[in-house]
C-alpha cells in the first residue's frame, strides 16, 4: 500500500508539505518532503530539529520496534495508548461485524498511518493537519456527528470508556469514543471535550483499576505546581453523576487558530523505545538552541524538575515535556501537563537530571546541578523555598478540593518523605 498525505498547518491550512508512505505486509516506512512554497516563504520553519528546511524526500529511520515511522513532529500527533486501544477495539469490532453478515472485509491489521490519521482533525494535537487524497482532512468528521462532544456528555463519554476498560464495549460504546482520543497522556481513559466555553479539554476519567483518587490526585498536583510558580495547564475537577473527573485546558487552542506543538523528545531528536536515557542538562542544552526565551525556560524547569522530586511526580518522559512554537524555528516551554503524585512508585526520574545524577530523585543531585541551569546557589534555593511552601499545603488544598480524610492519606508517601526534610535543612541552613 503506498498513500501520499498533504500536511498543512493551522485553520489556515497552509500546506508545508507532503507525507508519503509505504506498507509492504509487516515492514513501513514514510518520507516526508517539505513544499517549496513552505521553503521560500519569509515565516518558514523546521517543523523538528530532524526535519532541516531542505528540498527532497527525508526518510526517518525507527530504532525499534515501539518507535514511531514518521518524523517526531509528526509522530507527536499519533494517538496516544488509550486512544489506540480504543481504535483496535472499533477496528475488531467492524471486523467482526463484517464477517457475521457475509460482507467481504479487508483481513490486514492496522498500519501506522491507520493510526496517525484515526484522531479527529479537530482534536489532534498542535497545529498539523493531514489531508488525504481526495482533500479530506483526516480524520474526517461524520455526518450527524459532532466532531467533540459537549462538557454535558461526560457520563455517556465516561460509561463508554469504562465499558473498553471492563472489555464489555458495544460497537456504539466505539462508535462515541473514535477518534476523540489525544496525544497527550498514556494508558489512562480519556476524551477531549469542549467546556461551558466552548474550550477544547481533555476529561480524564477515573480507571475500573484504580486503587486511589487518581483523578483528585492529578487536579491536586496541578494545582499545587501553579500556585508554586509553574506555568501549567488550567486543571479542575468536574462532578459526572458523582464521579470526579479531571478536565485539563488544551494549551494548543488560544482563543483563534491552532499552535504548533512538539514532545521534549522531538525537540531533542529522540524515539521513543531507544535504549539511551535522557537527560533534563540535554533539554537544557536544546532549550539554549531553539529557546524564545532561553533563560526564562530553563529556570522554569529547573522549578518543574523541584517539584516533581517533591511530590514525587515520576512518571516524567520526554513525552511529558512540550515546547509551543513562537516564530522563525523558536520554541517556549509548554504549560506543564500530566503531573501526578505517585505515593506508591519508587523515587526515580524516567528523565535523568543529569548524566552524573543517575534516575534517583533527589534534591542533592538537582542542587548539584544548579549551575548548568546558570542559577546560582542563592537563586535556587529560593525557588526551593517557593515550592516547599506550596508543597507543604497539600492537605488544606486537598480539602478544599473535597478530598476525603482517607483519600489524602492515599498520597502521604508522594508528599511526605526524605526529600521535602532535605530541602527543609537547606532552608534552616541559610536562616543560619
Amino acid at each position: 500500500m503506498k498513500r501520499t498525505i498533504g500536511v498543512y498547518l493551522g485553520e489556515a491550512s497552509r500546506r508545508v508539505g507532503t507525507l508519503r508512505f509505504d506498507s509492504q505486509g509487516a515492514r513501513q516506512s514514510a518520507a516526508f518532503e517539505y513544499e517549496q512554497a513552505w521553503l521560500a516563504a519569509s515565516d518558514r520553519f523546521a517543523l523538528g530539529p530532524n526535519l532541516p528546511l531542505v528540498t527532497g524526500p527525508q526518510f526517518h529511520k525507527s530504532p525499534t520496534r515501539e518507535s514511531s515511522v514518521f518524523h517526531g513532529a509528526i509522530a507527536d500527533t499519533e494517538p496516544d495508548g488509550w486512544a489506540r486501544r480504543v481504535i483496535l477495539r472499533d477496528h475488531a469490532k467492524r471486523r467482526a461485524a463484517a464477517r457475521e453478515s457475509g460482507q467481504a472485509q479487508d483481513s490486514q491489521s492496522l498500519n501506522a498511518l491507520d493510526f496517525l490519521l484515526a484522531v479527529d482533525d479537530a482534536n489532534r494535537v498542535g497545529a498539523l493537519r493531514f489531508q488525504d487524497e481526495e482533500g479530506a482532512f483526516q480524520r474526517a468528521r461524520e455526518e450527524g456527528r459532532r466532531t467533540t462532544p459537549l462538557l454535558i456528555e461526560l457520563s455517556l463519554l465516561m460509561s463508554a470508556s469504562r465499558a473498553v476498560e471492563t472489555h464489555s464495549e458495544t460497537a456504539a460504546d466505539l462508535a462515541y469514543l473514535r477518534g476523540r482520543g489525544t496525544s497527550l497522556g498514556g494508558l489512562r481513559p480519556k476524551c477531549s471535550v469542549l467546556d461551558e466555553d466552548g474550550v477544547l479539554s481533555i476529561g480524564k476519567f477515573p480507571s475500573v483499576a484504580d486503587e486511589r483518587a487518581v483523578t483528585k490526585g492529578e487536579v491536586l498536583a496541578m494545582q499545587l505546581a501553579k500556585a508554586a510558580g509553574i506555568n501549567a495547564a488550567p486543571a479542575r475537577l468536574v462532578d459526572s453523576d458523582g464521579i470526579p473527573v479531571t478536565l485539563i485546558r488544551r494549551f494548543d487552542r488560544p482563543a483563534r487558530g491552532r499552535l504548533m506543538y512538539v514532545s521534549a523528545a522531538t525537540l531533542l531528536g529522540a524515539d521513543v523505545g531507544e535504549p539511551t536515557e535522557h537527560t533534563y542538562t540535554e533539554i537544557v542544552d536544546a532549550i539554549r538552541q531553539y529557546g524564545a526565551d532561553a533563560q526564562a525556560d530553563i529556570h522554569e524547569l529547573w522549578r518543574r524538575i523541584a517539584f516533581s522530586i517533591l511530590i514525587n511526580n515520576v512518571d516524567d518522559h520526554l513525552h511529558n515535556h512540550g515546547f509551543l512554537h513562537v516564530a522563525r524555528g523558536q520554541w517556549r516551554l509548554s504549560p506543564a501537563f500530566d503531573i501526578n503524585p505517585f505515593p506508591d512508585r519508587q523515587r526515580e526520574l524516567k528523565t535523568w537530571i543529569s548524566e552524573d545524577a543517575g534516575p534517583s530523585a533527589s534534591i542533592d543531585a538537582l542542587m548539584a546541578a544548579a549551575p548548568y541551569f546558570r542559577l546560582d546557589k542563592q537563586s535556587a534555593i529560593e525557588i526551593l523555598a517557593e515550592v516547599e511552601r506550596t508543597v507543604s499545603t497539600w492537605r488544606v488544598r486537598g480539602r478544599e478540593l473535597g478530598m476525603s480524610h482517607e483519600e489524602l492519606e492515599q498520597f502521604v508517601d508522594a508528599f511526605e518523605h526524605r526529600e521535602r526534610q532535605v530541602v527543609q535543612a537547606i532552608l534552616r541552613a541559610r536562616k543560619q
